[in-house]
C-alpha cells in the first residue's frame, strides 16, 4: 500500500497546532483572563465572569478537538491497517482520543451546566473538583499530543520495506 504523504504532513500538522492549542490556552490566555486586576486599570473582572468568558473559549475549542480525536482514530486505523503497528503511538493515539473526548464531551459540557446555575455553582466542591479533573484531562492531551507527534515522526524516518 502507498503512503500519502501530504496525509503525514496533515497529520503531524494537527498534532503540532492542538499541542499549540492547548499549551496557549492553558499556560497563557487562562492566567491572562482569570487575572484582569494585573493588567487593566479601572476594569475588574470577577471569578465567575472570567470562567464565564473561559468557558466559551473551551466550548469552541471543543469542536476542534471533536476533530482531533476523529481524525487521529482515523489515521492510526489506517497506519494500524498498512502494518505500520507501535505500542506507544498505539497508547498515545488512544490516550488523545479518550482525552479528547473527556474534555469536549464531559468537563466543558458539565462546567458550562454549572457555570448557568449561577456563581454559587461554581463556588460549591463539586465543581472544583470537576475543574481540577479537566486541568488534569488537558495536561494528559497534551503530553499525549507531544509523544504521539514525536514517535509518529521517528516511525515515519524509519525507511519501509
Amino acid at each position: 500500500m502507498k503512503k500519502n504523504i501530504y496525509l503525514d504532513f496533515a497529520y503531524f500538522i494537527v498534532l503540532a497546532a492542538t499541542f499549540g492549542a492547548v499549551l496557549v490556552l492553558g499556560a497563557i490566555v487562562a492566567p491572562v483572563v482569570f487575572h484582569t486586576d494585573r493588567i487593566t486599570v479601572n476594569l475588574l473582572i470577577d471569578n465567575y465572569n472570567a470562567g464565564i468568558i473561559m468557558g466559551e473559549i473551551f466550548r469552541r475549542f471543543a469542536y476542534w478537538v471533536y476533530f482531533v480525536a476523529a481524525f487521529v482514530a482515523l489515521y492510526e486505523a489506517m497506519a494500524y491497517k498498512m502494518g505500520q503497528r507501535d505500542a506507544i503511538s498505539f497508547g498515545a493515539a488512544v490516550t488523545v482520543i479518550f482525552s479528547s473526548l473527556m474534555f469536549s464531551a464531559v468537563y466543558v459540557p458539565k462546567i458550562l451546566s454549572m457555570q448557568a446555575l449561577g456563581s454559587e455553582a461554581t463556588q460549591s466542591d463539586t465543581f472544583e473538583n470537576v475543574h481540577i479533573a479537566s486541568e488534569i484531562d488537558f495536561k494528559i492531551l497534551a503530553v499525549a499530543l507531544l509523544v504521539l507527534f514525536v514517535r509518529r515522526l521517528m516511525i515515519l524516518r524509519v525507511p519501509t520495506k
